[in-house]
C-alpha cells in the first residue's frame, strides 16, 4: 500500500515497515522458498508502487499474478488483516489499471522485437558464441545494413547466414575472414530459439517499450504483466527477452540522477533463470546493466528463491531486501541461509539466521534503505495483504483489460519486405537469369547443331558434286582415250594399207 510517500510493506514489534519511494530505484531482491507468499510481496509492492503512479512490470511465472486486474474479495480473514496491519480507513478491494502480454501470443497481447534490435552483441551473449562465431556475426549484421537488408525475424537472419555462406570469398576481402565452421556453429546456435518460440518474439510490429511506461486516466501507473507460465519453460527465450528488454531501456532513456519516484519499476520471477548455465559474458552484460540503469529512473527486483541463486555481482548492487522462510535440509543449504542472514544489517533483538527457517506464510525480515539512502536494520515483518484478487484473474477480467488498454496494436503480424524477400527475390532473379541463360545457350547451341549440320550436307553434296564431277572427268578421258586409240588405230591401218600399196606398186613396176 501506498501511504505517506512510502510503500508500506507490513509491520513488525517496533512497527510499520516501509520502502521509501525515493529510494525505489536502488533495486531489491524478494527471495524464499515455494509458497512462502513472495507472489503476495510482489503484488503488494506491485499495487503500491501503481497507486504511487509508477507503472509496473511483472513476470508472471505461475499464472496468479494476473489478479491484479480484479478487486479482492472480502472474508473474515481478510478482515482481521486489515485491521491488524492498521489500514481500515485507506483499504479498499479494488482491482489496477493491467495490460497482459504474451510472447506466444496467447494470453495477451503480442511482444515482439526486431533481430536488427537484439543487434549481433546481445545475440551473441545469448546464443552462447564463440569468440570467432561472435565476429562472424557482427559481419553478417554489418554487411545487411551496408547492403540495406533489413533483419525482421529469425528466417532474415538464416537467410543472411545463406547469403553470407554463398558469397563468403568476396566478403572476406572487405569485411575480413568467413569460415563455414563458424556459419555453422551460428545456424546450429538458432535451433534451441526457434525451437522455444523465437519465430514469434522476433517480427513485427516491434514493442515500443515506452508504452510499458504510462498511467491511467486516473494517474495510476500501468501494470504489464507478462504471461511465463510455459515460458520459463524456455530459459534461452526467456533470457532473450529480459536481457533486451534491459539493454533497450538503459540506451533509450536518458539519465535522470535522484528522483522523487521511479519512472518504472521491473520484477523478474524465478530470476534464477536468468542466470542459470549464464556464459560469463551474459553475467557481465546484466551486471552492468543493473548497476547503470539504476540513473535512468528505473528500480529492478529479483525475485527468486534463495540469494544465492543471483550471482554475487549483480546481488550487490540490490539495496532493498525481502527475505522469506528458506529451507535447510543439507549443508549447502543452511550455508545459503547463512549468507542470507549475514547480508542484512543486524538486529540486535533476534539472530537473522535462526529466523529465516522459521518464518511462517507471509512472514518476512525485510530490510531496506531509508530516505537518506542508509540500510535500516533487519526486521521480523508481517507483509500487509494485496488489494487485488489473490487468486488468478477470470477469463472475463482478463479479456475486458485487454479490451480497453490500447495496445491493440500489437496485435496483428506484420510482414514487411526484409532481408529474407529481398534475397528470396534476388535468387528468383538469379535463377531466372539461369534459366534464362540457359534456354539462350541452349538455342544457341541448338542453332549452332543445325548450322553445322547445313554444313556438313553442304559439304556432303559438295563432296558429292565433285565426285560426279570427277566420276564424269574420269569418264570423259576414257572416252576421249577410246576415240584416240580408235583414230590411233585408223592411222595405223590407214599406214598400213599405204604401204602395202607402195610395196606392191613397186613390184609391180619392177616387172
Amino acid at each position: 500500500m501506498f501511504l505517506d510517500n512510502n510503500i508500506y510493506l507490513g509491520l513488525c514489534d517496533e512497527g510499520k515497515v516501509c520502502l521509501p519511494l525515493n529510494m525505489a530505484n536502488r533495486h531489491g531482491i524478494v527471495a524464499g522458498a515455494s509458497g512462502t507468499g513472495k507472489t503476495i510481496t510482489m503484488k503488494v509492492m506491485a499495487e503500491s508502487f501503481s497507486d504511487a503512479g509508477v507503472p509496473v512490470f511483472l513476470c508472471d511465472a505461475k499464472g496468479d499474478v494476473s489478479g491484479l486486474c480484479a478487486p479482492g474479495k472480502q472474508s473474515d480473514s481478510m478482515e482481521k488483516r486489515i485491521d491488524k496491519f492498521g489500514i481500515r480507513d485507506s483499504f479498499t478491494y479494488k482491482g489496477y489499471p493491467v495490460t497482459f502480454w504474451d510472447i506466444y501470443q496467447q494470453k495477451g497481447h503480442p511482444v515482439r522485437i526486431t533481430v536488427s534490435d537484439m543487434g549481433p552483441d546481445l545475440f551473441s551473449r545469448i546464443l552462447g558464441l564463440t569468440p570467432a562465431q561472435e565476429g562472424v556475426l557482427n559481419i553478417i549484421f554489418r554487411i545487411a545494413d551496408d547492403k540495406g537488408l533489413l533483419l525482421t525475424d529469425l528466417k532474415d537472419l538464416r537467410a543472411m547466414v545463406s547469403y553470407v555462406d554463398e558469397h563468403k570469398k568476396e566478403f572476406s576481402v572487405t569485411y575480413g575472414n568467413i569460415t563455414t565452421q563458424s556459419l555453422g556453429g551460428i545456424s546450429r546456435a538458432l535451433l534451441p530459439l526457434e525451437d522455444q518460440g523465437g519465430d514469434l518474439f522476433f517480427g513485427e510490429p516491434a514493442l515500443d517499450i515506452k508504452d510499458w511506461i504510462r498511467c491511467d486516466e486516473n494517474g495510476l501507473g500501468m501494470v504489464n504483466i507478462l504471461d511465463c507460465v510455459k515460458l520459463i519453460q524456455n530459459p534461452k527465450l526467456y533470457t532473450s527477452f529480459l536481457l533486451w528488454m534491459l539493454s533497450e531501456l538503459f540506451e533509450i532513456l536518458p539519465e535522470e540522477g535522484d528522483m522523487d519516484k521511479p519512472k518504472l519499476v521491473f520484477f523478474f520471477d524465478e530470476a534464477h533463470m536468468l542466470f542459470a548455465d549464464a556464459p560469463k559474458a551474459l553475467v557481465q552484460k546484466v551486471e552492468q546493466v543493473v548497476k547503470l540503469i539504476r540513473s535512468k529512473g528505473v528500480g529492478i527486483y529479483f525475485v527468486t528463491q534463495s540469494p544465492s541463486d543471483i550471482p554475487d555481482s549483480v546481488l550487490a548492487q540490490l539495496s532493498h531486501r525481502i527475505q522469506h522462510a528458506l529451507r535447510a535440509y543439507t549443508p549447502a543449504e543452511r550455508k545459503a541461509v547463512r549468507t542470507a542472514a549475514q547480508s542484512f544489517r543486524e538486529n540486535p533483538n533476534f539472530k537473522a539466521e535462526d529466523i529465516i527457517c522459521e518464518l511462517g506464510v507471509g512472514k518476512a525480515l525485510v530490510s531496506c534503505l531509508n530516505e537518506e539512502g542508509i540500510p535500516q536494520i533487519v526486521q521480523h515483518t508481517s507483509i500487509i495483504c494485496p488489494q487485488s484478487l489473490m487468486a488468478a484473474a477470470g477469463e472475463a477480467s482478463r479479456s475486458s483489460s485487454l479490451m480497453k488498454d490500447g495496445m491493440e496494436k500489437y496485435d496483428e503480424t506484420v510482414d514487411n519486405e526484409s532481408a529474407y524477400e529481398v534475397l528470396n527475390e534476388k535468387v528468383a532473379e538469379e535463377e531466372a537469369a539461369e534459366a534464362k541463360a540457359a534456354e539462350d545457350a541452349a538455342k544457341a547451341k541448338e542453332e549452332a547443331d543445325r548450322l553445322k549440320k547445313e554444313e556438313k550436307e553442304r559439304e556432303k553434296a559438295e563432296a558429292k558434286r565433285l565426285k560426279e564431277l570427277e566420276k564424269e572427268e574420269e569418264r570423259r578421258q576414257k572416252k576421249a582415250e577410246k576415240r584416240k586409240e580408235k583414230i590411233q588405230k585408223e592411222l595405223v591401218d590407214v599406214g598400213v594399207k599405204a604401204l602395202k600399196r607402195g610395196l606392191l606398186n613397186t613390184l609391180l613396176k619392177g616387172r
